[in-house]
């Protein structure tokens, strides 16, 4: 598909691990949901990327179904804190290095605490942000954990 690489996909291909990509022709953000319509992929296996801060200042990156909502008591309980709060979209670049959109738990500026929702483990692939807006990849969920410290805990409301 073209030879477009994200950081993202860089990482993936140094480490041998297959995925699929999938690029969208949007120039802006788009919520999950229109993208995995658009994508014509199962709402429950497509993933967004959230970025908090705890208590302590430190970051943690949590990965929710798009459809889903972040629990942040369950978030916080998961990473070891007494609250996380979501980080204003305006520091996302400044933090992670991505931005509003093509936030990929993959190829941040630095290696950040990451809890993926245990739903993905019902999935051989699961699809999330390549790195860029309108960029997707589709990986299996156990294989994130060669190159990310990451853990699957139930971290969404209801």
């Amino acid at each position: 598909m073209g030879n477009v690489k994200t950081n993202a996909m860089r990482i993936l291909d140094a480490n041998n691990i297959e995925y699929s990509e999938y690029i969208l022709d949007i120039k802006e953000a788009i919520d999950g949901v229109a993208c995995a319509n658009m994508l014509n992929k199962d709402l429950d296996s497509t993933f967004k990327t959230l970025v908090t801060q705890g208590k302590s200042g430190n970051y943690y990156v949590f990965v929710v179904p798009v459809a889903a909502k972040l629990d942040l008591k369950k978030a916080a309980s998961s990473v070891g804190e007494k609250y996380v709060e979501m980080i204003p979209m305006k520091d996302l670049l400044k933090v992670v290095g991505y931005v509003h959109g093509g936030c990929s738990p993959i190829g941040m500026k630095k290696v950040y605490t990451t809890v993926i929702d245990e739903t993905a483990i019902l999935f051989d692939k699961i699809i999330f942000s390549g790195g860029k807006i309108g960029f997707f990849i589709e990986v299996n969920p156990m294989d994130i954990e060669k190159i990310l410290p990451i853990k699957f805990v139930d971290i969404v409301e209801g």
